[in-house]
């Protein structure tokens, strides 16, 4: 069984590994620190029965907007190969994007995307409908 929940201090280093297991852009310890000190509430996990971290959603909020709803920003989603096509990225953003909305009231979230990465693709348009 998985478990999704939010992040928390101490998970950076399972979400770094799954990062750099499965993703070309890579980000340092302090910027998944940055992330979850600065945005507790937007980040969130999914573990494995063993408590091993097997996919993360890193997220933020735009900080360049100053509204009273910012827009949120997906700033990474991986989830381990053994552990794919199981629904966790999708449960991931939707726990995050319900994350935004309700501590921040954003209703719009981007995020970046390859066009090589079909899988990605698919899932962010096809299965969450983003535009």
């Amino acid at each position: 069984m998985i478990n999704i929940r939010q992040a928390r201090a101490g998970d950076e280093i399972g979400m770094q590994h799954c990062n750099l297991t499965n993703l070309p852009e890579n980000y340092d310890m302090k910027y998944y620190l940055y992330h979850l000190a600065t945005w507790p509430t937007l980040s969130f996990v999914a573990e494995n029965e063993n408590g091993r971290l097997v996919g993360y959603v890193l997220a933020k909020l735009n900080e360049e907007d100053t509204t009273d709803h910012p827009d949120g920003h997906i700033t990474s989603l991986s989830v381990m190969r053994s552990y794919r096509r199981l629904g966790l990225a999708e449960r991931l953003m939707n726990q995050s994007q319900r994350a935004m909305l309700e501590s921040f009231g954003s209703t719009f979230v981007s995020l970046h995307v390859r066009v090589s990465n079909q899988a990605a693709f698919s899932l962010y348009k096809n299965t969450l409908k983003f535009e």
